[in-house]
């Protein structure tokens, strides 16, 4: 995230484009949930490119810090944008986010300090998603959507 401090530093809480990357993680049909420590909302997993960083990369390294799970990405759900995020500090911007389906394929559930929670749900038990493209995942997961992974040109 050095690279997200330091862009700050020089442009404030402007709003900027963002890329991050996330998943829909399935285990016996229910999705899991972060309860994310900064808003208390539910949402996804996942989280933001460091330069030199693919979504692919991005999507597993985030799972892994924010839960401690490593997951296998199946299949992509699209890119999808959140065109107003505004976190607590007043930073602004613009979030494209490339999601994936996901499973695990090892490790085990735990919180770290961007996380109040995790918890699996039914897709019709869902709390409400804090941000709009969480919502599209989602929706795009539900509906059957998939696409091959990504052929990153990988680092």
């Amino acid at each position: 995230m050095d690279y997200i401090h330091d862009l700050r530093k020089l442009i404030g809480s402007k709003k900027i484009l963002l890329n991050c990357a996330g998943a829909v993680i399935v285990r016996d049909g229910k999705i899991l949930l972060q309860r994310r420590a900064d808003n208390g909302k539910w949402g996804l997993i996942g989280g933001l490119l460091e330069l030199d960083e693919t979504y692919e990369q991005a999507a597993i390294r985030e799972i892994r810090e924010e839960t401690g799970l490593e997951v296998q990405l199946d299949s992509f759900l699209g890119l999808f944008h959140n065109y107003n995020m505004v976190w607590a500090n007043g930073d602004r911007a613009h979030v494209i986010g490339a999601y994936y389906a996901a499973t695990i394929v090892e490790g085990e559930r735990r919180t770290d300090e961007e996380s109040l929670e995790l918890r699996f749900f039914a897709p019709e038990e869902m709390p409400p998603l804090f941000a709009e493209d969480h919502r599209a995942a989602v929706a795009a997961y539900l509906s059957g959507l998939r696409y091959p992974l990504l052929q990153e040109n990988r680092q």
